[in-house]
Protein backbone atom coordinates (compact mmCIF):
# COMPACT_ATOMS: atom_id res chain seq x y z
CA UNK A 1 0.00 0.00 0.00
CA UNK A 2 1.31 3.04 -0.82
CA UNK A 3 1.65 5.89 1.98
CA UNK A 4 1.30 9.75 1.48
CA UNK A 5 4.43 11.28 0.31
CA UNK A 6 2.90 14.20 3.18
CA UNK A 7 0.02 14.74 4.95
CA UNK A 8 -0.45 17.99 6.80
CA UNK A 9 0.06 21.65 5.58
CA UNK A 10 2.38 21.95 2.12
CA UNK A 11 3.37 25.03 1.09
CA UNK A 12 3.66 26.37 -2.53
CA UNK A 13 6.43 28.45 -1.50
CA UNK A 14 7.34 31.62 -3.87
CA UNK A 15 10.43 32.18 -5.38
CA UNK A 16 12.21 35.48 -4.08
CA UNK A 17 14.30 37.50 -7.16
CA UNK A 18 16.35 39.62 -7.13
CA UNK A 19 17.51 41.86 -10.09
CA UNK A 20 19.46 39.32 -11.78
CA UNK A 21 17.97 35.49 -11.06
CA UNK A 22 16.81 34.11 -7.92
CA UNK A 23 17.41 35.46 -4.21
CA UNK A 24 18.86 32.18 -2.67
CA UNK A 25 19.66 34.29 0.79
CA UNK A 26 15.82 34.80 0.94
CA UNK A 27 14.75 31.99 0.04
CA UNK A 28 16.74 30.05 2.83
CA UNK A 29 14.96 32.84 5.67
CA UNK A 30 11.49 31.38 4.03
CA UNK A 31 12.37 28.06 4.34
CA UNK A 32 13.06 28.64 7.81
CA UNK A 33 10.13 30.50 8.61
CA UNK A 34 8.35 27.47 7.58
CA UNK A 35 10.03 24.81 9.14
CA UNK A 36 9.74 26.91 12.43
CA UNK A 37 5.79 27.10 12.03
CA UNK A 38 5.16 23.31 11.09
CA UNK A 39 4.72 23.41 7.83
CA UNK A 40 4.76 19.27 6.89
CA UNK A 41 6.03 19.57 3.12
CA UNK A 42 7.72 22.45 0.85
CA UNK A 43 6.75 22.90 -3.00
CA UNK A 44 8.93 24.22 -4.88
CA UNK A 45 8.94 25.68 -8.34
CA UNK A 46 5.34 25.36 -8.64
CA UNK A 47 2.51 28.10 -10.12
CA UNK A 48 3.00 30.10 -6.96
CA UNK A 49 6.92 29.86 -7.91
CA UNK A 50 6.59 31.67 -11.24
CA UNK A 51 8.42 28.29 -12.65
CA UNK A 52 6.70 28.83 -16.08
CA UNK A 53 9.00 32.09 -16.15
CA UNK A 54 12.11 30.68 -14.52
CA UNK A 55 15.03 29.20 -16.77
CA UNK A 56 15.78 25.74 -16.90
CA UNK A 57 19.30 26.59 -14.53
CA UNK A 58 16.79 28.54 -11.65
CA UNK A 59 14.64 25.55 -11.54
CA UNK A 60 17.15 23.07 -10.87
CA UNK A 61 19.23 24.45 -8.69
CA UNK A 62 16.17 26.26 -6.87
CA UNK A 63 15.68 22.68 -6.47
CA UNK A 64 18.68 22.13 -5.41
CA UNK A 65 18.17 24.72 -2.67
CA UNK A 66 15.45 23.71 -0.82
CA UNK A 67 16.62 20.59 -0.94
CA UNK A 68 20.23 21.44 0.63
CA UNK A 69 18.20 23.78 3.29
CA UNK A 70 15.43 21.70 4.60
CA UNK A 71 17.99 18.43 4.95
CA UNK A 72 15.47 15.83 4.98
CA UNK A 73 13.04 17.58 7.65
CA UNK A 74 10.20 17.84 5.06
CA UNK A 75 9.45 16.48 1.86
CA UNK A 76 10.81 19.02 -1.15
CA UNK A 77 8.04 18.09 -3.75
CA UNK A 78 9.33 19.92 -7.75
CA UNK A 79 6.89 21.51 -9.84
CA UNK A 80 8.04 19.72 -13.40
CA UNK A 81 4.94 20.03 -15.17
CA UNK A 82 4.81 20.86 -18.87
CA UNK A 83 2.48 20.55 -21.52
CA UNK A 84 4.85 19.03 -23.66
CA UNK A 85 5.19 15.03 -22.26
CA UNK A 86 8.65 15.09 -23.33
CA UNK A 87 9.57 18.59 -21.50
CA UNK A 88 7.59 17.25 -18.59
CA UNK A 89 9.58 13.97 -18.49
CA UNK A 90 13.13 15.34 -18.28
CA UNK A 91 12.02 18.15 -15.91
CA UNK A 92 11.15 15.29 -13.81
CA UNK A 93 14.25 13.17 -14.33
CA UNK A 94 16.82 16.11 -13.33
CA UNK A 95 14.28 17.23 -10.65
CA UNK A 96 14.72 13.63 -8.68
CA UNK A 97 18.79 13.89 -9.30
CA UNK A 98 18.14 17.21 -8.08
CA UNK A 99 17.03 15.65 -4.86
CA UNK A 100 12.90 16.00 -4.77
CA UNK A 101 11.09 13.26 -2.64
CA UNK A 102 8.31 13.85 -4.99
CA UNK A 103 7.02 15.35 -7.95
CA UNK A 104 3.55 17.72 -8.65
CA UNK A 105 2.47 17.39 -12.39
CA UNK A 106 0.27 20.40 -13.38
CA UNK A 107 -2.57 19.16 -16.65
CA UNK A 108 -1.00 19.72 -19.42
CA UNK A 109 -1.91 23.41 -20.28
CA UNK A 110 -3.11 24.79 -23.81
CA UNK A 111 -2.84 21.67 -25.62
CA UNK A 112 -6.28 20.75 -23.69
CA UNK A 113 -5.80 17.08 -23.76
CA UNK A 114 -8.08 14.35 -23.87
CA UNK A 115 -8.95 11.60 -20.99
CA UNK A 116 -7.13 9.26 -22.88
CA UNK A 117 -4.06 11.73 -23.32
CA UNK A 118 -3.43 12.10 -19.47
CA UNK A 119 -3.37 8.97 -18.78
CA UNK A 120 -0.86 8.27 -21.47
CA UNK A 121 0.86 11.88 -20.62
CA UNK A 122 0.91 10.77 -16.66
CA UNK A 123 1.75 7.60 -17.00
CA UNK A 124 4.96 8.04 -19.41
CA UNK A 125 6.41 10.91 -16.75
CA UNK A 126 5.27 8.68 -13.67
CA UNK A 127 7.36 5.20 -15.47
CA UNK A 128 10.28 7.45 -16.45
CA UNK A 129 11.14 7.78 -12.32
CA UNK A 130 11.00 6.46 -9.16
CA UNK A 131 9.48 9.51 -6.93
CA UNK A 132 6.26 9.71 -6.17
CA UNK A 133 4.14 12.13 -8.54
CA UNK A 134 1.12 14.62 -7.43
CA UNK A 135 -1.23 14.85 -10.38
CA UNK A 136 -2.18 18.71 -10.24
CA UNK A 137 -5.72 19.66 -11.55
CA UNK A 138 -6.66 23.16 -11.58
CA UNK A 139 -8.64 23.62 -15.29
CA UNK A 140 -9.25 27.57 -13.78
CA UNK A 141 -5.84 27.72 -15.53
CA UNK A 142 -5.15 25.12 -17.79
CA UNK A 143 -8.30 24.87 -19.66
CA UNK A 144 -7.94 20.75 -18.80
CA UNK A 145 -9.95 19.32 -16.19
CA UNK A 146 -9.27 15.21 -14.93
CA UNK A 147 -12.49 13.33 -14.33
CA UNK A 148 -12.48 10.85 -11.52
CA UNK A 149 -12.94 8.22 -14.04
CA UNK A 150 -9.28 8.88 -14.95
CA UNK A 151 -7.89 9.41 -11.71
CA UNK A 152 -9.28 5.46 -11.25
CA UNK A 153 -7.03 4.60 -14.36
CA UNK A 154 -3.65 7.16 -13.36
CA UNK A 155 -4.28 5.30 -9.82
CA UNK A 156 -3.17 2.31 -10.89
CA UNK A 157 0.15 3.50 -11.54
CA UNK A 158 1.88 2.91 -8.05
CA UNK A 159 4.55 5.92 -8.82
CA UNK A 160 1.06 8.08 -8.54
CA UNK A 161 0.97 9.28 -4.85
CA UNK A 162 -2.46 11.66 -5.58
CA UNK A 163 -3.80 14.50 -6.85
CA UNK A 164 -3.65 18.83 -5.42
CA UNK A 165 -7.32 19.53 -6.85
CA UNK A 166 -7.97 23.01 -7.45
CA UNK A 167 -10.74 22.34 -9.56
CA UNK A 168 -13.58 23.48 -6.91
CA UNK A 169 -15.66 20.87 -8.01
CA UNK A 170 -16.70 18.91 -4.65
CA UNK A 171 -18.79 16.42 -6.72
CA UNK A 172 -15.62 14.83 -8.64
CA UNK A 173 -13.89 14.53 -5.41
CA UNK A 174 -16.31 12.76 -4.24
CA UNK A 175 -16.45 10.21 -7.04
CA UNK A 176 -12.75 10.37 -6.94
CA UNK A 177 -12.70 9.17 -3.41
CA UNK A 178 -15.22 6.63 -4.03
CA UNK A 179 -13.83 4.90 -7.21
CA UNK A 180 -9.90 5.42 -6.06
CA UNK A 181 -8.40 3.13 -3.86
CA UNK A 182 -7.43 4.32 -0.37
CA UNK A 183 -3.70 4.99 -1.33
CA UNK A 184 -4.42 7.42 -4.00
CA UNK A 185 -4.45 10.52 -1.80
CA UNK A 186 -5.92 13.73 -2.23
CA UNK A 187 -4.69 16.96 -1.24
CA UNK A 188 -6.63 20.08 -1.07
CA UNK A 189 -5.57 22.94 -3.78
CA UNK A 190 -7.65 25.84 -2.60
CA UNK A 191 -6.75 27.11 0.90
CA UNK A 192 -10.51 28.01 1.41
CA UNK A 193 -11.48 24.15 1.01
CA UNK A 194 -9.00 22.78 3.04
CA UNK A 195 -11.47 21.36 5.90
CA UNK A 196 -14.45 20.44 3.46
CA UNK A 197 -11.91 18.33 1.21
CA UNK A 198 -10.15 16.69 4.36
CA UNK A 199 -13.89 15.89 5.67
CA UNK A 200 -14.26 13.86 2.42
CA UNK A 201 -11.04 11.52 2.61
CA UNK A 202 -8.16 13.95 1.70
CA UNK A 203 -5.10 14.61 3.45
CA UNK A 204 -3.85 17.80 3.52
CA UNK A 205 -3.55 21.17 1.40
CA UNK A 206 -0.85 22.25 -0.83
CA UNK A 207 -1.37 25.85 0.52
CA UNK A 208 -0.84 29.36 -0.65
CA UNK A 209 -1.99 31.43 1.91
CA UNK A 210 0.78 29.33 4.19
CA UNK A 211 3.40 31.52 3.18
CA UNK A 212 2.38 34.67 5.15
CA UNK A 213 0.56 32.21 8.05
CA UNK A 214 2.24 28.62 8.29
CA UNK A 215 1.32 27.87 11.55
CA UNK A 216 -2.65 28.07 11.26
CA UNK A 217 -2.60 26.53 7.69
CA UNK A 218 -0.55 23.08 9.79
CA UNK A 219 -2.84 23.73 12.42
CA UNK A 220 -6.08 23.81 10.14
CA UNK A 221 -5.52 20.35 9.06
CA UNK A 222 -3.99 18.79 12.28
CA UNK A 223 -7.68 19.62 13.77
CA UNK A 224 -9.10 17.64 10.70
CA UNK A 225 -6.34 15.08 11.32
CA UNK A 226 -8.09 14.90 14.96
CA UNK A 227 -11.42 14.45 13.50
CA UNK A 228 -12.17 18.09 15.81
CA UNK A 229 -13.93 18.69 12.46
CA UNK A 230 -15.87 21.58 14.48
CA UNK A 231 -12.99 23.70 15.13
CA UNK A 232 -11.20 23.05 12.19
CA UNK A 233 -14.85 24.60 10.50
CA UNK A 234 -14.48 27.90 12.79
CA UNK A 235 -10.91 28.16 12.06
CA UNK A 236 -11.93 27.52 8.36
CA UNK A 237 -13.90 30.59 8.40
CA UNK A 238 -12.06 32.68 10.16
CA UNK A 239 -9.37 32.41 7.77
CA UNK A 240 -11.54 32.89 4.91
CA UNK A 241 -11.41 36.44 4.51
CA UNK A 242 -7.35 36.18 4.40
CA UNK A 243 -7.35 33.28 2.03
CA UNK A 244 -9.72 35.18 0.11
CA UNK A 245 -7.53 38.29 -0.08
CA UNK A 246 -5.09 36.21 -1.31
CA UNK A 247 -6.50 35.71 -4.33
CA UNK A 248 -8.07 39.04 -5.28
CA UNK A 249 -5.80 38.75 -8.62
CA UNK A 250 -3.82 35.76 -10.35
CA UNK A 251 -1.39 34.18 -7.69
CA UNK A 252 1.12 34.52 -6.96
CA UNK A 253 0.58 38.13 -6.93
CA UNK A 254 -1.47 38.71 -3.87
CA UNK A 255 1.14 36.58 -1.37
CA UNK A 256 3.94 37.70 -2.75
CA UNK A 257 2.99 40.98 -2.40
CA UNK A 258 1.83 40.12 1.24
CA UNK A 259 5.45 38.92 1.65
CA UNK A 260 6.90 42.10 0.71
CA UNK A 261 4.91 44.18 3.07
CA UNK A 262 5.85 42.00 5.93
CA UNK A 263 9.57 42.50 4.98
CA UNK A 264 10.44 39.67 3.47
CA UNK A 265 12.27 41.01 0.59
CA UNK A 266 11.02 38.73 -1.84
CA UNK A 267 11.40 40.89 -4.64
CA UNK A 268 9.31 41.51 -7.82
CA UNK A 269 7.32 39.36 -9.80
CA UNK A 270 8.27 38.77 -12.99
CA UNK A 271 6.57 39.77 -16.28
CA UNK A 272 3.92 38.21 -17.64
CA UNK A 273 2.59 38.99 -13.80
CA UNK A 274 3.13 42.61 -12.10
CA UNK A 275 2.34 44.32 -8.69
CA UNK A 276 -1.06 44.85 -7.86
CA UNK A 277 -3.56 47.29 -8.42
CA UNK A 278 -3.84 50.48 -6.08
CA UNK A 279 -7.15 49.12 -4.74
CA UNK A 280 -5.99 45.33 -4.36
CA UNK A 281 -2.87 46.63 -2.89
CA UNK A 282 -4.65 48.64 -0.30
CA UNK A 283 -7.26 45.70 0.45
CA UNK A 284 -4.23 43.35 0.79
CA UNK A 285 -2.61 45.90 3.37
CA UNK A 286 -5.59 46.13 5.15
CA UNK A 287 -5.98 42.26 5.96
CA UNK A 288 -2.31 41.87 7.00
CA UNK A 289 -3.32 44.75 9.50
CA UNK A 290 -6.75 42.87 10.83
CA UNK A 291 -5.24 39.15 10.88
CA UNK A 292 -2.64 41.09 13.18
CA UNK A 293 0.03 40.48 10.94
CA UNK A 294 1.25 43.90 10.28
CA UNK A 295 1.30 46.99 12.43
CA UNK A 296 -1.88 49.96 12.13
Amino acid sequence: MRKPIFTGSGVAIVTPFNRETVDFTTLRKLLDFQLENGTDAVIVCGTTGEASTMTYHERMRTIEVCVEHVAGRVPVIAGSGSNSTEISMTLSKDAERAGADGLLLVTPYYNKATQMGLIRHYNIIADAVSIPCILYNVPSRTGVHITAETYAELAKNPNINGVKEASGNLGVIQRTRNLCPEDFYIWSGNDDETVTICALGGVGVISVAANIIPAQMHALVKLCQENDFASAGKLQLYLKELCDAMFCEVNPIPVKTALNLLGWEAGALRLPLCEPSKPNLERIKNILIKYGLLPC
